[in-house]
């Protein structure tokens, strides 16, 4: 699954997806799997949301290979094919792979440059990677 818009401006989820995509995939990360009334009905607690307009979105996220569709009698279920995590970690490596390719030396610069943003735990990380890759080599 490859998501073609990545959204800078925008946070969390939205940075992937649109902003009604990104509330039902919220929702379907909490549960195991639901019906599109299920996911309908936890979207009204905040706002009417058109079971129609539910409907087509989340058939759309089953067509970009978002979530996964199954018979249940006369309803249909739905779930992510990835979790939470795998998602994020799955987007963000195809991020920085092409931001490797594409800029190389510049984007490692910037990366060092926000290391010292973090703490020493994402550092010491880093660091042992590093050891790892030189190991390999």
């Amino acid at each position: 699954m490859r998501i073609r818009k990545f959204k800078i401006n925008e946070s969390g989820l939205n940075r992937f997806f649109g902003p009604l995509e990104a509330k039902i995939m919220d929702i379907l990360w909490n549960d195991v799997e639901m019906t599109i009334k299920d996911v309908q009905q936890v979207l009204d607690r905040e706002k009417t949301t058109n079971f129609n307009t539910v409907m087509t979105v989340m058939n759309r996220l089953v067509e970009k290979g978002i979530l996964q569709k199954r018979a249940e009698g006369r309803s249909s279920m739905y779930k992510p094919i990835l979790t939470r995590m795998e998602f994020l970690n799955t987007q963000s490596k195809e991020m920085t792979n092409e931001l490797m390719d594409e800029f190389g030396n510049v984007v490692v610069s910037h990366m060092l440059d926000a290391l010292e943003e973090v703490d020493d735990d994402l550092v010491a990380k880093l660091e042992q990677k590093i050891k790892e890759l030189k190991k390999d080599m």
